[in-house]
């Protein structure tokens, strides 16, 4: 368990040192989410963390696009 809360707290720094133009949108908080996920589905956290943030990213690109193209056709 210190591991996993170690590996957390590192992700969350290293997230802080991100250039603000990095636009992981949603990556984040996908990886927090899925590392918790696959960390009680068989200790499987960084892998949950990877699969949550290319989620997440996803789900907000695809966001964003929806709304570009909903402002551009007004």
């Amino acid at each position: 368990m210190q591991k996993f809360a170690l590996v957390i707290v590192g992700a969350v720094a290293l997230a802080g040192l991100a250039a603000p133009e990095a636009n992981a949108a949603g990556c984040l908080r996908g990886a927090v989410a899925g590392g918790v996920i696959g960390h009680f589905a068989g200790h499987h956290g960084l892998l949950g963390a990877g699969v949550g943030c290319l989620y997440e990213h996803h789900r907000e690109a695809r966001h964003e696009r929806e709304f570009r193209d909903d402002r551009d056709r007004y």
